[in-house]
């Protein structure tokens, strides 16, 4: 495992939609490892693979509760509506409160190529769509509705 470079603000990566994953391979398993070791020692909530310069549909996220790792996901179901602060790994000097969903289905594979269905409420939630939205190149600054000062908490 490596701790790999998180790229921030204005990197045009940042914005590109992210391709599928065609099949699970051990560079992938590698990615994955990767990336949970760099949102760890990065002090996140989630990381998404656009975040390391990885143009493929993977995130990872623990929000306290263990490691989740997604391949592939799909948001199936939301419901409700939070708005919370939230904070980036790729914009480390930007926060501000974001509508999100309250509670949030998603639809993925598992790092062993396993169908896999998800629910999160609150803040893991807010985790799932605030990784997915990277996945197709949105960021929480495109859905903030007021800017805060700086916070610790970095999804």
């Amino acid at each position: 495992m490596a701790i790999r470079n998180i790229l921030v603000d204005d990197n045009p990566r940042l914005r590109k939609k992210s391709k599928p994953v065609d099949k699970i391979s051990p560079r992938t398993l590698e990615i994955l490892d990767d990336m949970a070791e760099t949102m760890y020692a990065s002090k996140g909530l989630g990381l998404a693979a656009p975040q390391v310069g990885v143009l493929r549909r993977m995130m990872v996220v623990d929000v306290g509760d263990g490691l989740i790792e997604l391949i592939n996901p799909e948001i199936v179901k939301e419901d409700g509506q939070q708005r919370e602060e939230e904070g980036c790994l790729s914009l480390p000097e930007q926060q501000g409160f974001v509508l999100r969903p309250a509670k949030i289905v998603v639809h993925a594979l598992d790092r062993d190529g396993n169908d896999i269905r998800l629910t999160g409420d609150g803040v893991l939630a807010r985790a799932f769509s605030h990784e997915i939205d990277h996945l197709d190149g949105i960021l929480f600054i495109d859905k903030m509705i007021e800017r805060t000062e700086h916070t610790d908490e970095k999804i």
